[in-house]
């Protein structure tokens, strides 16, 4: 693990400490390679969270999730998507919504994901964090590369670790 991703673990762990109703939402596209990262996670975790969680596939339209996600009422919503950060393939970190500009996710989404949590934002009062994975090949085709499949099992072993 490297200390990009230690980091992201220990602010993601912090970010949930007091989360009473997570919602997680996996963004990508299958059929782009590693930018399916946010999907997979999601798919993994089907069983081994609480109902105090709930998990979305969202593929590449996560706005057609907003009704469910406001009737969720959560207290913390984390969205996890691939985005192109110049770091090594399959490096992670934890951003917040107000700083997407500076990591802008793949642009595979209808609606910008800042846009998105804001609305999600103003409509829950959740807090509201990202996920960002470093992807390797977004070209067409199916599976992770080999780093990107790593970082999906360090990620969701985290994940089911922290969550409420």
């Amino acid at each position: 693990m490297t200390p990009t991703e230690k980091s992201a673990d220990k602010k993601l762990k912090e970010w949930l400490s007091n989360a009473e109703r997570v919602v997680v939402a996996g963004i990508g596209n299958p059929i782009r390679m590693d930018d399916f990262i946010g999907v997979k996670i999601v798919r993994d975790l089907y069983g081994k969270v609480s109902e105090k969680v709930l998990l979305i596939e969202c593929e590449t339209v996560p706005e057609s999730y907003i009704q469910q996600i406001v009737e969720f009422n959560p207290t913390h919503v984390l969205l996890i998507d691939a985005a192109v950060m110049g770091l090594e393939p399959g490096e992670y970190r934890l951003v917040k919504p107000e700083h997407l500009e500076v990591f802008p996710a793949i642009s595979t989404h209808m609606l910008p994901l800042r846009i998105f949590c804001e609305y999600i934002a103003k409509t829950t009062n959740a807090k509201i964090a990202l996920l960002l994975i470093e992807p390797k090949q977004t070209d067409f085709g199916e599976g992770l590369s080999r780093e990107v499949a790593a970082a999906e099992q360090r990620i969701f072993c985290s994940l089911k670790s922290v969550l409420p």
